[in-house]
């Protein structure tokens, strides 16, 4: 099945390349068919880049997925053309009144700020707390997840020693969860970060529980009891060269960061091993298939 978008959205013409089935809106609003309906909150600076990535791991599904791009109103995006944004995206007053089946919450690059010294902080803790009688289930990616944490349990985040950066190896603690389905024993996360979670308190709280982690990166994938929230440490939603991309950013601006590691196949930055494609389009799957079309109404008005 497609995921319906915008046919003028940048996403559509790659998607359609690489065969991903996508449809237009228009097209869509002819079929008689309830699609599953997934607020992508995007706070990623590489706004495009970001909404094709999503878009690409949604669209291998077997569901038809809607999408709608939300941004938020108290913050301008710096990286992103504001016709685009115009065109493509709402602020969170004009779908405050809508049941979404997912949202996803992105990372963010404030990272090294307090979550209240965020601009936008307000606005994002009031969206998750909406979320809890709108949305039947959510995924909070990096910055997202540390977000979501602090705001629900109060687990607090830290500096790390170096930044987290490359390909981790990360294995199940509950193999049985139906978001691990179809999952080999090692799976392959990209992780890029400066800060980390206060992990010992987090494995401390009843309504959570850890599903992955890796001996390098540490805690990796959680989610709570009633499977409403699920919180990703890093990145799988990265394509091939996005981690190239970082570090030759940092390189530029001189900073003092190394190679990703387990990325780059030789000592070049040309051949990159991409390892971690089939764990990150079984994870957002199995989301879509056992935490949210399985349990969502047909209708919301059956809430």
């Amino acid at each position: 099945m497609p995921i319906v978008i915008p046919k003028d959205l940048p996403a559509f013409d790659v998607l359609t390349k690489e065969k991903i089935f996508v449809m237009p809106s228009e097209r869509a609003v002819s079929q008689d068919i309830r699609p599953i309906e997934i607020a992508i909150v995007n706070l990623m600076p590489t706004k495009i880049d970001t909404e094709t990535q999503l878009m690409r791991l949604l669209g291998n599904s077997s569901l038809q997925i809607k999408v709608t791009l939300v941004n938020m109103d108290t913050y301008i995006s710096k990286n992103t053309p504001q016709s685009h944004m115009h065109k493509f995206y709402k602020v969170f007053d004009e779908i405050k009144d809508r049941h979404f089946d997912g949202m996803i919450i992105t990372g963010a690059p404030v990272e090294h700020m307090g979550f209240e010294e965020v601009a936008y902080w307000k606005e994002l803790s009031e969206i998750m707390d909406w979320s809890d009688s709108h949305v039947t289930s959510t995924i909070h990616i990096c910055w997202g997840a540390q977000a979501g944490l602090y705001h629900r349990y109060g687990v607090t985040k830290r500096a790390r020693e170096s930044k987290l950066f490359g390909i981790y190896e990360v294995r199940a603690e509950d193999k049985y969860d139906l978001l691990l389905k179809g999952m080999n024993d090692s799976m392959y996360i990209p992780m890029s970060c400066h800060t980390d979670i206060d992990q010992d308190k987090l494995r401390n709280i009843s309504d959570l529980k850890v599903l992955a982690s890796g001996k390098e990166c540490g805690i990796a994938i959680i989610k709570s009891l009633d499977n409403k929230r699920f919180f990703f440490m890093g990145h799988s939603e990265y394509d091939r060269t996005t981690l190239k991309k970082e570090y030759l950013r940092d390189v530029d601006k001189g900073l003092d960061i190394q190679k990703p590691v387990n990325y780059f196949e030789d000592d070049g930055l040309y051949n990159i091993n991409l390892s971690w494609r089939s764990t990150a389009y079984l994870l957002f799957n199995n989301w879509l298939n056992y935490y949210v079309y399985q349990v969502t109404p047909y209708s919301f008005d059956e809430e």
